[in-house]
């Protein structure tokens, strides 16, 4: 993991959340905001919005002009260019008065929601936040509070250094930090992990394989070179003799690293996502809220859910077989159990489950979560 993407939506959990609980099992949901507090992770402008280490900061940082045709670089850059006195004033409130939330900035009028419907200070926190002038120091009910980025990491335990690195030297980090992350990765899928500009290829990875940093291998199947970092020779010995074996099955956040690069996961997984909590509810083909599912390394289905935290219900509207995946005793009690232990994680002990394809697996499912 060398990133969390950030999310609001909670209609299970928000996505920094579950894709922690995805690898971890239960866990403290503070453990994540006191370590955004404590300087252990930082938040920026990454995949998208993300949590990252505090220790690789300074590559983010150092990594502007890389990212330029981000959105989010594009937006505060226009915003700054159409309120720059404003923005400047408020920037000069932070410095004197210390952080602040964009509830801190009252109105008369509410926005709507989006950045291009937040009251006029929410955006130009948000701009100075992807220019690098603020940071996030924490998280108040998952609200940034946000602060000048020189006063937030010199309170972390190791502050970056001041001076900016070669960017050519950030970008190299970031394709050997993404190989590392991905596994196994052709060179196609390398950029996507931290959005670099331009893609990431073959010719430009050569270098790292002759200085031994990268391994270059071929997978059966695939007519491309694939790569895996040398930390992970060991790894790829084991799966060269066939002796890797998957044995968790748990949900996946739709923000999760295993799904968010949909041509990796259609080509590595032969599992087809897409997000419709974006799409009208009258052209979604599961639902809002749709969390694939991971039985033992196969992506094997899909659940719609929804966790009714005042009543202590975890409701699975629907779940989804792949084609061609078998509801097998052995993925019957792994679904199972996964869904058992995200609603217990939840405190929403009761689960109902309201269809399902195959039809009989909502019954069969339903029996195993009372065994």
């Amino acid at each position: 993991m060398g990133l969390l993407q950030i999310d609001t939506i909670n209609v299970v959990a928000r996505s920094p959340y579950m894709t922690l609980f995805s690898r971890l099992g239960a866990f403290r949901n503070e453990w994540l905001d006191e370590s955004l507090a404590e300087g252990v992770l930082a938040e920026c402008w990454a995949h998208e919005a993300c949590f990252v280490p505090a220790a690789e900061y300074r590559y983010h940082r150092d990594y502007r002009s890389g990212r330029a045709g981000h959105w989010a670089h594009r937006m505060a850059e226009r915003t700054h260019e159409e309120a720059r006195v404003d923005m400047d004033a408020l920037l000069e409130r932070i410095r004197r008065e210390g952080p602040l939330r964009a509830a801190d900035f009252e109105r008369d009028t509410l926005g709507t929601k989006g950045w291009w419907g937040w009251k006029p200070e929410k955006r130009w926190l948000e701009a100075w936040f992807a220019l690098g002038r603020l940071m996030v120091a924490r998280r108040e009910r998952f609200q940034r509070v946000y602060d000048l980025a020189e006063r937030v990491t010199a309170r972390w335990p190791a502050p970056p250094p001041a001076a900016a690195m070669d960017e050519g030297e950030a970008r190299r980090h970031f394709v050997l930090e993404s190989v590392r992350a991905l596994g196994v990765a052709k060179a196609r899928w390398i950029a996507d992990y931290f959005r670099l500009r331009p893609r990431v290829t073959d010719d430009e990875l050569a270098p790292l394989v002759d200085q031994g940093l990268l391994v270059r291998i071929a997978v059966d199947g695939w007519d491309e070179s694939a790569y895996a970092h040398r930390d992970h020779e060991a790894l790829l010995r084991e799966a060269a003799r066939n002796a890797l074996r998957a044995s968790r099955t748990t949900l996946l956040s739709p923000f999760d690293p295993v799904v968010w690069d949909r041509a990796r996961a259609q080509d590595l997984f032969g599992f087809e996502y897409t997000i419709e909590c974006y799409t009208p509810a009258a052209k979604r083909k599961y639902g809002y809220y749709v969390l694939p599912i991971l039985h033992r390394g196969r992506l094997v289905g899909r659940l719609d859910a929804k966790a009714h935290r005042q009543a202590g219900l975890f409701q699975v509207l629907g779940i989804w077989l792949e084609p061609g995946e078998a509801a097998t005793p052995a993925l019957v009690e792994g679904v199972a159990s996964a869904i058992r232990e995200c609603a217990t994680w939840h405190g929403t002990p009761r689960i109902v489950i309201d269809r399902s394809q195959p039809r009989d697996l909502a019954g069969r499912l339903a029996k195993a979560l009372e065994d």
